[in-house]
């Protein structure tokens, strides 16, 4: 049996695809929506995408998640020795010297490889998405290369520049898609 999604095999009586992560009993209303009907015209199943707020609790999750690994793996460590003080931990934002530099940009490497690795893997989400039941796919469903993901990652700087109105468009577009969704031609679906 193939998932009419993404075309990959799945086995017999599964209910998701393994690859894209479609819901496979909509596989039966999709035939069957698709055949011409003598009462009215074919519908298409729809796709549940994930809204702001759905995705704003996943982003509140994964900031958790990725502050306690980066606290205690590269800030804690490198703060000590580089000599900056965890009392005024706001120096981090306001220092100039080289060793904040740096660390500013272990972080910010930290936080990339994390997004895209976790949303290109196979999961197609992120520890928070994976808790709230949603994935990351292309336009077509597909699970996403980890350049795409990047691409997005790196697409939410413009989100943000432009006043945080990139990621409020997830409330008002029909796709319910951010800015950099957009961009990177992405979707977040919630996962049947």
């Amino acid at each position: 049996m193939q998932c009419p999604n993404c075309g990959a095999n799945v086995s017999e009586g599964a209910g998701f695809c393994n690859s894209c992560g479609q819901r496979l009993d909509s596989v039966t209303a999709r035939e069957e929506s698709s055949s011409p009907t003598p009462w009215g015209p074919a519908t298409r199943a729809s796709v549940a995408y994930a809204g702001f707020w759905l995705r704003l609790v996943a982003y509140v999750i994964d900031s958790l998640v990725l502050g306690i690994f980066v606290g205690f793996a590269i800030l804690m460590p490198l703060m000590q020795r580089a000599g900056v003080s965890a009392d005024n931990p706001w120096v981090l934002f306001t220092g100039q010297s080289r060793q904040i530099a740096a660390i500013n940009m272990l972080v910010t490497m930290a936080a990339w490889i994390y997004w895209a690795l976790m949303e290109s893997s196979p999961w197609q989400a992120t520890l928070g998405k994976k808790a709230l039941g949603l994935v990351v796919t292309d336009l077509e469903g597909r699970r996403i290369s980890f350049a795409r993901a990047s691409g997005r990652y790196f697409g939410k700087i413009i989100s943000t520049i432009i006043l945080g109105i990139g990621y409020f468009m997830a409330g008002f577009t029909e796709k319910k898609q951010t800015l950099h969704d957009i961009l990177a031609g992405c979707l977040v679906k919630r996962k049947g």
